[in-house]
């Protein structure tokens, strides 16, 4: 104990990484702050007495992500999924789009140029989406005191506002503090509800609403869980590479071996995102229609725990795990680098086959974390809070009503929403804020956070 607390002190001890350290603390709190100051003219209590009975729906996951905002309908109610949302359609533009991908490969000055964008573009989405949160509310009873166009300007106006200025929150946490800043904002809102979840899983005891019997087995599962993410998130293939002997001067380097790490899971909790971004879409056009038949329709079949939201799920986390690894990592240039310094892979010619092999690699490594993540994203949901397979039409819903148990058709109703999704997304911000710690620690001498230990490359792949 007295060893954690002698690493963590460390953190104080060199003024740079304190500065960031207190920096970014400073602006989560701000973000809170905003996170619990209602928009005017709604009443708290019927909004928050409405949202009570859609904690298992996708509004629930959205409230989630904000941290509680989107139930209190504060100014940080939108919280980053606009901006996020606008990374996704530029990101996915750059592939269409020749003079987006010309900026692509300008570099730092092409970067910020679609940084430039993505901002307008989060802009719009806000506006769109404030405006139809504002149709929305209006049409639940007693919520709004005065409705009308002063309401929902006032409201547009507010939402984008908060959207605007969380989405500065990130970015100067990322240059100045310690961290990717947007991700973090996602951390603070997941983190926040693990108390209340906890103080509801207390109230459901002592109500009867889940029993001790359930609960035991479902802390084993979270564990597991947690478990399971930390070692995956960790795990790496590593790519054997040879550096020749070489004279330099009067000076003999001999033979150097080292190795390219590959994550099992490249893309990170980004296709999660990104996918529950794109899922979530639907609900932002049911806004303007709630009186629509066919709007609503398609929102009952994208209902949480229906069939085709959890396919759409599935398939989004995949492409977006391949659509990102694709953006981030180029083996095109991985391979010319390493021919540049006269390296190279024991086996594998240079050039264009070690390009070859390493996007081969990449590629099996990109399969096998689409599938981890699908399962952390989708397995625990299932069993909390059911798959609805049984609301298929004819014959194919009555076999899987007769087939399946009733914990798998229902969940195993619990009166809070856990799933692998807010954990895969806390532990992996958690994981790479703490390693950008230890890499600042390290590079003034300093002893780091974590035991430090040797991940042995796997070659399944």
């Amino acid at each position: 104990m007295i060893e954690q607390l002698e690493r963590l002190a460390n953190i104080f001890r060199v003024p740079d990484l304190r500065r960031r350290v207190l920096f970014t603390l400073g602006f989560l709190a701000i973000y809170r702050l905003g996170a619990v100051v209602p928009i005017p003219g709604i009443d708290p209590k019927a909004l928050e007495e409405f949202f009570r009975t859609q904690r298992g729906t996708i509004f629930g996951i959205i409230d989630l992500f904000t941290g509680g905002a989107f139930e209190r309908m504060t100014v940080f109610a939108l919280g980053i999924m606009p901006y996020i949302t606008a990374s996704i359609v530029l990101q996915l533009l750059t592939v269409v789009v020749p003079r987006l991908e010309q900026l692509v490969k300008e570099g730092e000055l092409g970067r910020r140029k679609i940084t430039e964008y993505t901002r307008y573009l989060t802009v719009l989405l806000s506006l769109i989406q404030s405006y139809g949160i504002a149709l929305s509310i209006e049409n639940i009873p007693g919520v709004v005191q005065h409705p009308g166009w002063g309401f929902r300007s006032l409201t547009l106006i507010t939402l984008t506002a908060g959207t605007i200025f969380v989405m500065w929150l990130g970015e100067q946490i990322t240059e100045k503090g310690i961290g990717n800043g947007i991700s973090l904002i996602i951390f603070a809102g997941i983190a926040v509800d693990f108390p209340r979840a906890i103080l509801r899983t207390v109230e459901g005891l002592r109500a009867g609403q889940i029993s001790v019997l359930t609960l035991i087995p479902l802390a084993f599962l979270m564990v597991a869980v947690v478990a399971f993410i930390i070692w995956f998130e960790q795990a790496q293939r590593r790519i054997p590479i040879q550096y020749p002997k070489r004279v330099v001067g009067r000076r003999v380097y001999s033979s150097v071996a080292t190795h390219l790490p590959l994550k099992l899971n490249p893309g990170g909790v980004i296709p999660i995102i990104f996918a529950i971004s794109i899922v979530t879409f639907p609900q932002t056009l049911a806004l303007f229609a709630p009186q629509s038949r066919v709007l609503k329709s398609v929102i009952d079949a994208l209902s949480f725990g229906e069939p085709l939201y959890t396919l759409l799920y599935a398939v989004g986390i995949v492409f977006f795990q391949y659509f990102y690894t694709a953006v981030i990592f180029n083996p095109t240039n991985v391979a010319e680098d390493i021919r540049k310094y006269g390296a190279f892979i024991p086996g594998v010619r240079p050039g264009r086959p070690t390009a070859e092999y390493i996007d081969q690699v990449l590629s099996r490594l990109t399969l096998v974390g689409a599938v981890y993540l699908v399962i952390i994203a989708i397995l625990p949901e299932i069993l909390i809070t059911g798959i609805h397979l049984h609301h298929l039409p004819g014959a194919v819903g009555v076999f899987f009503d007769n087939f399946l148990p009733n914990f798998i058709k229902n969940g195993l109703n619990v009166p809070f929403y856990f799933g692998g999704t807010s954990l895969l997304i806390v532990i992996g911000v958690a994981l790479d804020t703490l390693q950008q710690m230890e890499a600042q620690l390290t590079m003034r001498h300093y002893e780091g956070l974590l035991k430090r230990g040797r991940i042995r490359g796997r070659r399944y792949f």
